[in-house]
């Protein structure tokens, strides 16, 4: 060798002691990082020596528009395992506290092991235990290795009113987890009503606890005195614009009774009540066993359906309810006038007396027509306003502009109110009845019902309740919402401050119909509806039935001047809108005006009257045959 190749053999040498003496110190500085600086990675080094717990924050409360208590909480409890580590569990004698087989035990603790659970990973094995069962297994959690209870707060209603309104709380499903990472397996989460729509708001900020456990799976303390746990933050306070006394008094009016009530103050399109009945005990869907119990009971009750919220997704015709819309459509577009007079021979006379009417003095001007719900005239109206041919050019454009004059009172579109799931209703289109009919094969004639409600126009109660705030409002409304304020700060979304008009704006069209609609009450068909010293304006209206009785329809807004409610009732089954609808609308107004009732009997006759047995029985005896207004329907089914 060399002595070149020996100075570079040389030099070699450093380069490779340098290079291990560089990693060495690499290693010493990280290892003094990681146990002398970093705490933290202490914990994830002796991870097996600690647990951690998710504190689970407690929802927001939910308050009526006075401060009153609607929902609040209650502690809960959740048996919590790690399958792993349960080897050497006292078995029986959890099975034995718990009330299950040792089957039982054995199926659960499978399926918490597979995916997509893991043996490594906790799961929920007993969901919201019994104060009893919680003292119970307290006293000998140290038998049951693996195991641990996991505290959590659930739902109770101080009084058991508002179901639908308020919604009702249950187990995130695997579709939710995956789309928010939030959540997981055995959390839960607001399924329908307010509990869906603020969600976020109710739902808070989870927190961590870590805990140091000993051989006997006891907890012995925070890991460094709770240093690094993080704390739950609790969900936002909700104050809603219900009323308490007026929702529960709405209930209690419509007991044996399906249908619904919708009020809301006109001048903010706050909902004061939503009453959908039958309807349930919230407190049977809190809690574990018997809330799966009640819940499957309560879904197979196809008869009277109680978890359906009919105030916001039932769909009716509105009936003669509709007329107010016509009558302000078509002074607007000048075809209608005070003094218009249209002859009723107990029916549309062109069509042979149909639709049919019944007995009133004829022929009936503006005002009457509405004060004495005339078929016939409304028949005259919707005819001029489709056939107005100077103004629109040809049928069909004179159609789509009653049908976007329609839809602009809120009806056949989605009002985006605050409570979920809500339906349209429908006004139909020309391609609906193009394909019913064929192109240029129908005119007003054909479908002449839609001019008194019937036919396919439908409606949903709230979207009612929100006509009448219009026609009070004398033509706009706010978006009806149920929720007010916020957290404390009482934070209320904007879009819910925002006036949406209707087609019909002039106030001396709205003057006319209201007059009319003081007169309904006053000497018309809902005389059942008169309150002294408060004047009420309103409209009956009876939707056509094929399976029962004809539903009955109230709708009204009161006083007249300055109104403070605007309220929609409906009553299935029970034939004309005044006999049970404003009677009922009437008690709610003078509830609310008043605080208090002066027609004790009224008020009796109301509440004893079990319309549901009553339909069952007129179905049973067999409906007579139901000569059908609309007179389009023979025509629908030939083609």
């Amino acid at each position: 060798m060399n002595r070149y190749q020996k100075i570079q053999l040389s030099q070699r040498k450093y380069y490779i002691i340098g290079f291990i003496v560089l990693v060495v110190l690499l290693y010493i500085i990280r290892l003094f990082y990681l146990q002398i600086i970093a705490d933290e990675y202490k914990v994830y080094a002796q991870i097996n020596a600690f647990e951690f717990l998710t504190e689970y924050p407690p929802r927001g409360y939910i308050y009526d528009r006075n401060g009153k208590l609607l929902v609040m909480n209650e502690p809960s409890y959740d048996l919590m395992v790690v399958p792993k580590d349960a080897k050497g569990c006292d078995t029986m004698a959890l099975c034995e506290i718990l009330q299950i087989t040792k089957e039982e035990f054995i199926k659960r603790m499978r399926k918490l092991s597979l995916p997509p659970n893991s043996p490594r990973k906790q799961g929920i094995f007993e969901k919201q235990l019994s104060v009893k069962t919680y003292a119970a297994l307290q006293e000998k959690m140290y038998r049951f290795k693996g195991f641990y209870v996991q505290v959590r707060s659930i739902r109770k209603y101080p009084k058991p009113i508002a179901a639908h309104a308020l919604g009702y709380v249950g187990e995130v499903s695997k579709e939710k987890i995956e789309k928010d990472p939030y959540y997981k397996e055995g959390d839960y989460i607001g399924i329908s009503g307010i509990e869906y729509s603020y969600e976020k708001y109710l739902r808070g900020k989870k927190g961590t606890r870590i805990i140091i456990k000993d051989v006997h799976n006891r907890e012995v303390g925070r890991f460094m005195d709770g240093k690094y746990d993080t704390l739950a933050i609790p969900g936002k306070p909700l104050y809603s614009s219900i009323d308490a006394e007026l929702q529960e008094y709405g209930e209690y009016l419509m007991q044996n009774k399906k249908g619904s009530i919708v009020a809301i103050e006109p001048s903010t399109g706050e909902i004061l009540c939503l009453v959908s009945s039958p309807t349930y005990d919230p407190n049977l869907l809190v809690g574990g066993r018997e809330r799966n119990k009640n819940f499957a009971r309560l879904y197979a009750d196809t008869i009277n359906v109680p978890l359906f919220n009919r105030a916001t997704q039932a769909m009716y015709p509105p009936g003669s309810t509709f007329k107010l819309i016509d009558a302000l459509i078509g002074q607007k577009d000048g075809v209608l006038f005070p003094n218009t007079r249209y002859p009723c021979a107990r029916g549309y006379p062109p069509m042979g007396g149909k639709p049919k009417c019944h007995p009133h003095p004829s022929p009936p001007d503006l005002e009457m027509s509405i004060q004495y719900s005339c078929n016939s005239y409304y028949s005259y109206v919707f005819k001029s306003i489709v056939e107005n041919y100077k103004l629109w050019g040809n049928f069909e454009n004179a159609y789509q502009h009653w049908r976007e004059a329609v839809i602009s009172f809120g009806i056949g579109k989605k009002l985006n109110y605050d409570i979920p799931f809500e339906k349209p209703g429908n006004v139909p289109s020309i391609q609906y009845y193009n394909k019913v009919f064929g192109k240029s094969k129908w005119f007003a004639s054909t479908v002449i019902s839609l001019g008194i409600g019937q036919a396919e126009l439908t409606a949903v109660p709230i979207q009612l309740a929100n006509v009448m705030c219009i026609i009070a409002n004398r033509g706009f409304y706010y978006t009806p919402h149920i929720i007010k304020g916020i957290g404390h700060e009482k934070y209320l979304d904007s879009t819910f401050k925002i006036k949406h008009y209707a087609y019909v704006t002039e106030k001396e069209y709205y003057e006319r119909v209201i007059n009319a609609m003081e007169k309904v009450v006053e000497a018309g068909t809902a005389t059942l509806a008169k309150i002294k010293d408060i004047k009420i304006c309103g409209k009956t209206g009876t939707a056509q039935n094929p399976h029962g009785k004809d539903h009955a329809l109230f709708f009204a807004f009161a006083p007249k001047d300055n109104p403070k409610i605007a309220i929609s009732v409906i009553v299935e089954n029970s034939g004309f809108g005044g006999v049970w609808a404003a009677p009922i609308a009437s008690l709610m107004i003078e509830k609310y005006l008043k605080g208090k009732i002066s027609r004790p009997e009224l008020e009796k006759r109301m509440v004893e009257a079990n319309l549901i047995k009553a339909n069952i029985e007129y179905i049973k005896r067999g409906m007579p045959d139901k000569k059908k207004n609309n007179t389009h329907q023979k025509k629908k089914r030939n083609h």
